[in-house]
Parts: structure tokens; sequence; C-alpha cells
């Protein structure tokens, strides 16, 4: 598919629900200003330059290409020791920002466009959402009860995904996708040469190269990354297919869903495992690793009788031995075997009355916050 300069209207759809009150980038701007700026012609004139060049090219200006990162401790650790109870908030120059965004979007059209997306991906992609998700589980759920069958779920996390996309492979996938080769060329340059520098408090080190995986922080990882999950995906599918294992898939960015649903608790047991064995040797052939620890299984059944279901024992694949529960959080909602979503709803509407009374901490009529505040 062609790629078109870029146009006015698209500069000016991409900025116009920016949060004005975002802290200042490394360039010193805000979106509240950027939007000042392109009300001149002249200068949104000059942008719009600036973005179809830097395409034509294959070229990305190493001003936009240093970053800093601000390094904030997770909440409620009981320890400190290890580089993953801190959370890492990228700041990119502001301009780069908002031509990324306009990159982004366009990406994503031509993708969906051409039906190169997998249908089981729904993470991070325009007009999808955790609702979608939780909807189409739910709706997975019901029809195997439908039949007569339980469904079971293994959920797994890939460790450190964002970090962990192979560039190469990225740009082959970019060139397959249906876009124009000179947007894959800017892609190799794009992802290389990056630097960024660490601020911890009033503490500031130096630049350091950070040329892995997609950027934290920009708006074209979140695209980037469904691509790189696409042909993944369609090779698990085909492969799983091949092996006869009866199994679905739903894909939340870097969460996963294995999803089985049988008879036999039993049988369902053998599914998810084998499935996860298939699922680990492919994800190393992509260059990506799943974070066992996180690795959960959870079987829907509506059955009166009281249902025990066993342990599903992964430990001869490198992960644990899950034991079902009766409860299961997952992307923010609350499931039980049944599909009875009284815990989800007993969950936010007490954090939505403890928010709610909390608000009179905020002040009173004669100090703090005024009421109009409040």
């Amino acid at each position: 598919m062609q790629w078109p300069p870029f146009s006015k209207e698209e500069l000016k759809q991409a900025i116009i629900k920016c949060n004005d009150s975002s802290a200042p980038e490394p360039d010193k701007l805000s979106w509240q200003h950027l939007k000042i700026i392109i009300k001149q012609d002249e200068c949104l004139a000059n942008i719009i330059n600036i973005a179809n060049v830097c395409i034509n090219l294959g070229h990305w200006p190493n001003y936009f290409k240093c970053s800093s990162t601000i390094i904030i401790p997770k909440p409620n650790k009981a320890s400190y020791n290890q580089a993953k109870m801190f959370h890492p908030i990228v700041l990119l120059n502001m301009l780069g920002k908002l031509i990324e965004k306009v990159i982004a979007k366009r990406i994503q059209f031509t993708v969906v466009n051409n039906n190169f997306i997998h249908q089981s991906q729904l993470g991070k992609l325009k007009f999808k959402s955790t609702m979608d998700t939780e909807v189409a589980l739910t709706h997975i759920v019901r029809s195997g009860w439908a039949k007569g069958k339980t469904t079971s779920t293994l959920a797994f996390d890939i460790s450190q995904f964002f970090l962990s996309l192979n560039h190469h492979l990225l740009t082959s996938i970019l060139n397959k996708a249906g876009l124009e080769p000179k947007v894959a060329t800017f892609f190799a340059n794009y992802l290389v040469q990056r630097k960024t520098n660490y601020i911890w408090n009033n503490l500031q080190s130096p630049e350091f190269k950070v040329n892995v995986g997609v950027g934290q922080g920009s708006a074209l990882s979140p695209i980037l990354s469904t691509l790189y999950l696409t042909p993944f995906l369609h090779i698990l599918e085909k492969h799983q297919k091949n092996l006869n294992i009866p199994i679905s898939m739903l894909s939340f960015v870097n969460d996963g869903l294995i999803i089985a649903q049988n008879r036999s608790i039993f049988s369902l047991n053998s599914q998810l495992f084998c499935s996860y064995n298939v699922l680990s040797n492919f994800l190393t052939d992509f260059g990506l690793v799943i974070e066992h620890g996180k690795t959960e299984v959870f079987h829907f059944n509506r059955l009166h009788r009281a249902f025990n279901p066993p342990s599903l024992d992964l430990s001869l694949l490198g992960g644990p031995i899950l034991c079902p529960k009766d409860s299961w959080k997952y992307l923010g909602f609350f499931f039980n075997q049944k599909l009875i979503f009284h815990q989800h709803i007993d969950f936010y509407s007490n954090k939505a009355m403890s928010t709610v009374k909390c608000m009179k901490l905020l002040g009173n009529s004669s100090r703090r916050i005024s009421s109009i505040q409040k």
C-alpha cells in the first residue's frame, strides 16, 4: 500500500486529545506548547515537512533518539533490591512524540485494513480494550457451556517484552505487513543508536546506549509490539491445528491466554500442558521468554456439584505447579468459576465508596482546597 505525504489534519487529530497538564519533556515543551505552535500554518507546514522527509529518507534524527528515564519505585514492595521493583518513565522530545503518533496511527490503519493483524490480538489497538478481551472470554466460556464443556484458561506473561524485540525480525515483519519498503527502511534507522540518561530524585546519570527492543513511552511501541507478535500467533495457530490440539488464544500485548474446552478436566490439563510447551518453544525462536512465576490456570464450570480440578504441573517445562483457585483476576476483572461477577462488583463498589470517603480528607470549609475544587 502506498504511503502518501502527511496532512495537516493528521497532525491536528493526533494532538487534539493530548493532556495539556503533562510534564515537560527534555526539550522543555509540553503538549500545551505544541498545540499553540501548530496553530501557525508555517510552523505546522515545517513539522509536516520534517515528518515526510524522515520517512522518505529512512532517517530518524539523533535529536529525537535521546530521552530521559525517570526511575520511580513501585509502591508497597518488601524490598527494592531488584530492577523489576522500579518503574521507568521515559520522557521523549515532544516534537518527535507528535510525529511518532501520526506514524503509529497511519501504520495501524494500514495493517488493520489489509487484515494483517491476527484476530486474537485485542491489546493496544484502536477501538479495542480490556473490556473487549473480557467479553470475548465470557462468550467463549458460555459457548462451551452450551455444548456441555468445561473451559480452562492458562494465562501467561512475556518477560521484558518491549526490550526483547529483535530489530531485524521486526523490520522483516514490517516488509510483510503491506507497508511501503521505505517505511521498513525508516524503522531500521529509527530503532538503533538510541540514548537515554537516568534520573533518580536529584541525581542524573550520563547518557547510555539503549539499542534494544522498542522504547517504552513512544506512541510507536504498542503497534510495533503488536506487529511483532502477529506472525507468531499465525504460526502457533497453524501448528496447533497440525498437532490436533483444539485450543484458542487471546492476546493483550504481553499478556496471553490459552483457552481449551473439553468435557474431561484431565483432557483439559493435557491440552494446556502441550500448548504451553509448544508456545514456550515458539517464543524462544522469536527471542522471547515466558515469565513462569506469573503463569496462572483457571477453570470455568457451572455444575452444581463440587468441582475440584487437579493441579497442573508445568515443572517439566520450567514452569510452576499451578493449583486452581476459586476466583481469578485478569486484566482488572474478577472471575469466578460460574461467571457470577459478584466479587467484581463488590470490589469496585467498595473502591468507589472508599474514594468518596477519602475526599473528606482533602479539606473542610476553613482550610485546604475549596469546595469547588473538591
